[in-house]
């Protein structure tokens, strides 16, 4: 492990993610977490996580960006003592905010109830909500249904932001911290991380949270869940049409 990166979903991850790529580094993001790492990460917020969990988990990663490592960012870095860390931050709260419920819409948009048909979609769902509930005390998903009465409460998300970065700004090594955003580009952060300049432009990924139709799309988690539902969908076919079937045999033939 190299680089740490601190900030919480919604400050630049996903950009960050693809310019440390575009560096050399192997990254480990927010789906990276759930597809390899879900099991350990449920045993975590559990309250069961170790150092060593930490050290055998991303042994061969060079970089982790988002949540739910972000939020477990200190305890990562006990594990990894000499990876540098980057607090990623938007200009302002109110701008970081607005992200969050702009993907928080668009998560809502792309639910159906067909979902809830797929073993991994119920993994997966169980794996955010528990990430929700560590970074900002609220079960993400849940407050994503609309049949559901759980509310996102704007001033705890606000309060979360800001508890997390004064965390970070107060505790990490500061030698080894760089306070970032995006927006200014490859220099601060090929300066920080000792590495040469691309002459490709610095990526903008997601901007406004709007990549979750694609991620819904496209991800092989839910190629997969999809691939389920339709298994679903047959097999409750079939049980219906053997229902009537049964039906008409012993009532109506």
């Amino acid at each position: 492990m190299k680089v740490i990166v601190a900030g919480l979903s919604k400050t630049g991850t996903k950009s960050m993610a693809d310019a440390l790529r575009m560096l050399g580094y192997s990254v480990y993001d927010y789906m990276e977490n759930y597809e390899y790492l879900h099991k350990d990460w449920e045993k975590i917020f559990a309250g069961d996580g170790t150092t060593d969990d930490f050290r055998r988990m991303y042994k061969d990663v060079d970089a982790i960006t988002d949540t739910p490592a972000a939020y477990f960012w200190d305890e990562i870095h006990k594990a990894f003592p000499d990876a540098k860390i980057i607090l990623t931050t938007r200009d302002n709260e109110e701008r970081w905010f607005r992200s969050l419920k702009v993907q928080g819409d668009q998560v809502r948009e792309a639910l159906n109830p067909l979902w809830y048909l797929s073993p991994t979609y119920q993994s997966f769902r169980s794996y955010t909500n528990n990430n929700g509930l560590a970074a900002y005390g609220t079960p993400w998903y849940e407050t994503m249904q609309p049949i559901n009465r759980i509310k996102a409460n704007e001033m705890y998300y606000r309060k979360a932001y800001r508890c997390h970065n004064a965390y970070v700004l107060q505790t990490a090594p500061k030698d080894k911290l760089l306070v970032y955003n995006v927006k200014q580009g490859w220099e601060p952060l090929c300066k920080f991380l000792e590495v040469k300049t691309p002459s490709e432009p610095f990526p903008h990924i997601n901007a406004g949270g709007k990549m979750v139709a694609d991620l819904y799309r496209l991800h092989p988690t839910f190629i997969r869940a999809r691939r389920e539902i339709m298994i679903a969908l047959a097999i409750i076919g079939v049980l219906i049409s053997c229902f009537f079937y049964s039906f008409y045999a012993l009532f109506l033939s």
